[in-house]
Protein backbone atom coordinates (compact mmCIF):
# COMPACT_ATOMS: atom_id res chain seq x y z
CA UNK A 1 0.00 0.00 0.00
CA UNK A 2 0.78 3.45 0.10
CA UNK A 3 3.58 4.86 2.50
CA UNK A 4 2.45 8.47 4.36
CA UNK A 5 3.87 10.68 5.47
CA UNK A 6 3.13 12.19 9.00
CA UNK A 7 2.86 16.14 7.95
CA UNK A 8 -0.49 15.06 5.32
CA UNK A 9 -1.91 13.20 8.31
CA UNK A 10 -4.83 16.32 8.80
CA UNK A 11 -6.15 14.76 4.74
CA UNK A 12 -8.57 12.89 4.19
CA UNK A 13 -8.10 9.50 1.33
CA UNK A 14 -9.69 11.58 -1.17
CA UNK A 15 -6.90 13.73 -0.86
CA UNK A 16 -8.92 16.84 0.84
CA UNK A 17 -9.05 18.55 4.55
CA UNK A 18 -10.12 15.41 6.58
CA UNK A 19 -13.59 16.24 8.30
CA UNK A 20 -15.06 15.68 11.93
CA UNK A 21 -16.11 11.85 11.82
CA UNK A 22 -18.21 12.12 15.35
CA UNK A 23 -18.72 14.19 18.53
CA UNK A 24 -21.81 12.24 19.60
CA UNK A 25 -20.60 9.76 20.75
CA UNK A 26 -17.19 11.61 20.67
CA UNK A 27 -14.44 9.01 18.45
CA UNK A 28 -10.85 9.58 17.64
CA UNK A 29 -7.16 8.57 18.99
CA UNK A 30 -7.38 12.52 20.03
CA UNK A 31 -11.01 12.30 21.15
CA UNK A 32 -11.56 15.20 19.21
CA UNK A 33 -14.06 13.82 16.95
CA UNK A 34 -11.35 12.92 14.19
CA UNK A 35 -10.09 10.11 13.08
CA UNK A 36 -6.60 11.95 13.02
CA UNK A 37 -4.15 9.57 14.14
CA UNK A 38 -0.13 9.43 15.07
CA UNK A 39 2.74 7.38 15.38
CA UNK A 40 1.82 6.75 18.65
CA UNK A 41 -1.94 5.02 17.45
CA UNK A 42 -0.86 1.46 17.63
CA UNK A 43 -4.01 0.50 16.56
CA UNK A 44 -4.47 2.97 13.48
CA UNK A 45 -7.86 4.33 14.93
CA UNK A 46 -8.62 5.97 10.82
CA UNK A 47 -11.37 4.70 9.53
CA UNK A 48 -14.37 6.33 10.29
CA UNK A 49 -17.06 4.06 9.94
CA UNK A 50 -20.86 3.86 10.13
CA UNK A 51 -21.48 0.93 12.55
CA UNK A 52 -24.60 -1.36 12.42
CA UNK A 53 -26.08 -4.40 14.27
CA UNK A 54 -24.55 -6.81 12.56
CA UNK A 55 -21.12 -5.11 12.55
CA UNK A 56 -21.49 -4.79 16.61
CA UNK A 57 -22.59 -8.34 17.06
CA UNK A 58 -19.25 -9.40 14.74
CA UNK A 59 -17.05 -7.34 16.28
CA UNK A 60 -18.02 -8.45 19.97
CA UNK A 61 -17.69 -12.44 18.70
CA UNK A 62 -14.01 -11.50 18.02
CA UNK A 63 -13.50 -10.02 21.43
CA UNK A 64 -13.84 -6.38 20.73
CA UNK A 65 -17.01 -5.16 22.13
CA UNK A 66 -18.05 -1.87 20.76
CA UNK A 67 -21.47 -2.21 21.95
CA UNK A 68 -21.44 -2.13 26.07
CA UNK A 69 -21.10 1.00 28.08
CA UNK A 70 -17.36 1.48 30.01
CA UNK A 71 -18.28 4.33 31.88
CA UNK A 72 -15.42 4.61 33.83
CA UNK A 73 -14.34 5.75 30.63
CA UNK A 74 -16.79 7.37 29.90
CA UNK A 75 -17.82 5.31 26.91
CA UNK A 76 -21.53 4.84 25.65
CA UNK A 77 -21.16 2.27 23.93
CA UNK A 78 -22.04 2.17 20.46
CA UNK A 79 -25.52 1.85 18.56
CA UNK A 80 -26.78 1.16 15.15
CA UNK A 81 -25.76 4.00 12.57
CA UNK A 82 -23.35 5.45 15.41
CA UNK A 83 -20.12 7.00 13.56
CA UNK A 84 -16.86 5.68 14.88
CA UNK A 85 -13.09 5.83 14.33
CA UNK A 86 -12.09 2.23 13.92
CA UNK A 87 -8.23 0.43 13.61
CA UNK A 88 -7.82 0.13 10.28
CA UNK A 89 -6.49 -3.11 10.79
CA UNK A 90 -9.89 -4.24 12.39
CA UNK A 91 -11.81 -2.96 9.18
CA UNK A 92 -9.74 -5.11 6.64
CA UNK A 93 -10.67 -7.92 9.51
CA UNK A 94 -14.38 -7.47 9.49
CA UNK A 95 -14.00 -6.48 5.34
CA UNK A 96 -12.30 -9.95 4.83
CA UNK A 97 -14.94 -11.75 6.70
CA UNK A 98 -17.59 -10.07 4.76
CA UNK A 99 -18.39 -8.00 7.41
CA UNK A 100 -17.23 -4.14 6.82
CA UNK A 101 -19.34 -1.65 8.19
CA UNK A 102 -19.69 1.35 5.57
CA UNK A 103 -17.03 4.36 5.22
CA UNK A 104 -17.21 8.07 5.42
CA UNK A 105 -14.56 8.73 3.18
CA UNK A 106 -14.48 12.41 3.92
CA UNK A 107 -13.59 11.75 7.54
CA UNK A 108 -10.79 8.78 7.17
CA UNK A 109 -7.72 9.58 7.55
CA UNK A 110 -4.82 9.48 4.16
CA UNK A 111 -2.91 6.90 6.35
CA UNK A 112 -5.73 4.22 5.78
CA UNK A 113 -4.59 3.55 2.43
CA UNK A 114 -0.67 2.18 3.78
CA UNK A 115 -3.08 -0.88 4.91
CA UNK A 116 -6.35 -0.92 2.71
CA UNK A 117 -6.69 0.20 -1.07
CA UNK A 118 -8.89 3.24 -2.20
CA UNK A 119 -10.65 1.02 -4.47
CA UNK A 120 -11.98 -1.27 -1.60
CA UNK A 121 -13.06 1.67 0.63
CA UNK A 122 -14.66 3.50 -2.38
CA UNK A 123 -16.92 0.16 -2.59
CA UNK A 124 -17.62 0.45 0.72
CA UNK A 125 -18.23 4.27 1.04
CA UNK A 126 -21.65 5.63 3.26
CA UNK A 127 -22.39 7.98 0.38
CA UNK A 128 -22.36 5.16 -2.05
CA UNK A 129 -25.57 4.13 -0.04
CA UNK A 130 -27.12 7.04 0.09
Amino acid sequence: MVNISDSIKSKNVLGEPLQQCSCNPITGWYRDGSCKTDSSDVGKHSICCVVSEAFLRYSKAQGNDLSTPIPQFDFPGLKDGDHWCLCALRWKQAYDDGMAPWVRLEATEISTLEIIDIEVLRKHSYQSTQ
